[in-house]
């Protein structure tokens, strides 16, 4: 991570500059806590959420997915316990009458530093709407702050369909909704956001064992993918502090510029959702272990990430400044499985023979990797652009390459330059960005 002390605004507006990400209905004054990802923020967005799900479903046997619907019935809210239990508590200040978290402020006004405020009061955090056409308690609906019981409620469908028998788990990527009182901290904390989730579900007796697993897994997920071993840390919340459905929890902390703060929590949740969900619905959520002749309900371990807060925490450990020749550089060391793109194409000028090679070569590389085409300014402005969004190589055609037939191959990281032959292209950058 760069030293610069004004990091999250160098990232905020880098994001804005190049296309990452925008204050949503902008043209509106924007809405607070909404964000819009543009044209590469939606490449980098796909990439976290790609990644995660590579790593907790395409590279194991043992965990299915699911896309379970975002609004729900009172009665799932009711059995997990959100409607009664899902609150922060409200202050307002007497001075300003700015609304805070009691718990985040300290006894001091952010805004405008008094220290008097009303009662502290409960508010649900759950968004509250109509379903169909007739208003009334019949039509009420939520969306989902989290996308965990969906899941649970599926445990019966996937438990028969899916022939599986714990230790097993079911992941989701999705939209959740939480009406946050005080958003803040960019994209970190927002009332519309993604979230990746996984319930593992396994027998009560291996339940500690299985916890300690998936805190190491998803610790060493984010150092794989280039964040700093001192960038993050392991907090175990303690006994008293622990929700209520929790057996222990551990949350993955990232140094972010404001301090230690959660990128990802991971739960031992017993059994208390299946247990909630069976005698809300009268359905049997348990399993039945032929071998011992014995049912149980199982227990369920739940690594919650954020997607959004994850791109977050990537784009904060990549984004460096140097100088390079007397001049500033900013560049994006992002892992190339996260970056946008992962190549860009660049035609040394705009001449028609040159764009036909350069065409060639995007044909080569397109159908591996995304890739980016720019033709516009100097070839040095044009790296400097690749190099701010974090495209780990480019590749410029120049008048050479219609007699050599090769390209000039440029690394982000070290800006060292290598002749490649155009039929040897597509296999040298894939050795080179695969993994």
């Amino acid at each position: 991570m760069s030293d610069t002390p004004d990091i999250l605004e160098s990232v905020i507006n880098l994001c804005k500059r190049r296309g990452f990400i925008f204050p949503s209905a902008d043209i509106y004054g924007g809405f607070r806590s909404t964000y819009d990802y543009g044209p590469l923020g939606v490449l980098m967005l796909r990439n976290v959420k790609n990644s995660w799900w590579r790593s907790m479903v395409q590279m194991r046997d043992d965990i299915v997915g699911l896309d379970a619907a975002i609004l729900g019935p009172p009665a799932v809210w009711a059995a997990s316990g959100h409607l009664a239990t899902f609150t922060d508590p409200l202050v307002d200040c007497l001075k300003c009458k700015e609304r805070w978290r009691e718990d985040k402020i300290d006894g001091v006004c952010p805004k405008c530093g008094n220290t008097t405020f009303t009662e502290s009061r409960a508010f649900n955090l759950m968004f509250k709407t109509q379903a169909g056409p007739i208003e009334g308690e019949g039509a009420t609906a939520y969306l989902r702050p989290e996308t965990a019981q969906g899941i649970f409620t599926n445990f019966a469908n996937v438990l028969t369909t899916m022939r599986r028998k714990p230790p097993f788990g079911i992941a989701q990527i999705g939209k959740s909704f939480r009406n946050e009182i005080t958003p803040q901290n960019f994209v970190f904390r927002t009332r519309e956001f993604e979230q990746m989730e996984m319930e593992y579900f396994v027998p009560p007796a291996e339940a500690d064992e299985w916890y300690r697993y998936w805190i190491d897994a998803r610790y060493n997920w984010y150092l794989d993918l280039g964040i700093p071993a001192d960038r993050l840390r392991l907090f175990e919340h303690p006994q008293h502090d622990l929700s209520h459905y929790s057996r222990g929890t551990t949350d993955v902390e990232f140094a972010y510029p404001w301090g230690w703060d959660e990128l990802e929590g991971i739960a031992n949740r017993g059994d208390y959702d299946l247990t909630q969900h069976s005698n809300a619905s009268g359905q049997k959520l348990e399993f039945y272990d032929q071998a011992a002749n014995e049912r149980y309900t199982p227990y369920v371990i739940e690594p919650a990430a954020g997607a959004t807060r994850a791109m977050m925490a990537f784009l904060l450990s990549a984004y460096e400044e140097e100088v390079v020749d007397g001049e500033t550089r900013s560049v994006l060391r992002l892992d190339p499985r996260l970056a946008p793109y992962q190549v860009a194409v660049l035609p040394l000028s705009k001449k028609p023979e040159l764009e036909a090679t350069s065409r060639e070569v995007l044909g080569l590389l397109r159908p591996y990797f995304m890739c980016d085409y720019d033709v516009t300014q100097s070839i040095g402005k044009r790296y400097r652009r690749q190099d701010e969004v974090g495209t780990p190589l480019c590749i410029t055609v120049d008048f050479d390459s219609l007699d050599d037939r090769a390209v000039t191959v440029r690394d982000r990281d070290t800006m060292a330059q290598e002749r490649i032959a155009i039929s040897d292209l597509a296999s040298y950058v894939i050795g080179r960005l695969a993994r």
